[in-house]
């Protein structure tokens, strides 16, 4: 990859984090502020993570 299209790409994701980071912050707090924690939903959706980021190593080997 030449090194324009990685300075392009690290640029990229600089703007694209300060794009979403005001949603993000937002979030994290209602999150804090919520009555009810949803662990079950947290734990569901690492195990799924996991379980793609598996399949994706097997299909490659």
């Amino acid at each position: 990859m030449e090194l324009w299209e990685q300075i392009l790409l690290g640029a990229m994701g600089l703007l694209i984090v300060f794009f979403f980071f005001p949603g993000i912050k937002a979030t994290m707090e209602r999150s804090k502020n919520a009555e009810e924690k949803h662990w079950g939903t947290l734990l569901l959706l690492a195990v799924a993570l996991v379980a793609f980021i598996a399949f994706l190593v097997s299909t490659v080997q």
